[in-house]
């Protein structure tokens, strides 16, 4: 119905969805369904195909992606997009993404004291606006 149009308007408020986003809730059914090849390739797809100007729901998918691969047991991969997550958490903060870091990051734990998952904690907890804005 979005690719095809209809005879009605849109609601304003509708401004932000596009036929991306029920992909990326797609990939985070099936991770949570624990269909990680199929989570994988649905999020990376709803990544490439989202518009650049959608910062806050790329937040969400790469924590997604960190998800699936903590999931995989994958703890480097799921470190670096939780990483990039937060790189850009710091331009368009989103409550959302920051929820989906947090649980890349407790999915993390067998493997805390890895070198990448303690550079993670040092973005994570060091960094101020997070820390200001949970604190608020």
């Amino acid at each position: 119905m979005l690719a095809a149009g209809s005879e009605h308007c849109n609601p304003e408020w509708m401004d932000w969805f596009s036929s991306v986003r029920p992909a990326a809730f797609k990939g985070n059914t099936q991770l949570v369904a624990g269909h990680l090849p199929q989570a994988r390739a649905t999020l990376l797809r709803a990544l490439e195909e989202l518009p650049s100007d959608a910062e806050k729901q790329q937040t969400v998918i790469l924590g997604d992606l960190g998800a699936v691969e903590a999931a995989a047991e994958s703890p480097e991969a799921a470190a670096e997009y939780a990483l990039h997550a937060i790189d850009l958490l710091e331009q368009h903060w989103s409550a959302t993404g920051m929820e989906r870091i947090r649980a890349v990051r407790r999915a993390l734990i067998p493997w805390q004291h890895e070198q990448y998952v303690r550079d993670l904690d040092d973005r994570l907890y060091d960094w101020g606006p997070v820390v200001n804005a949970l604190a608020s």
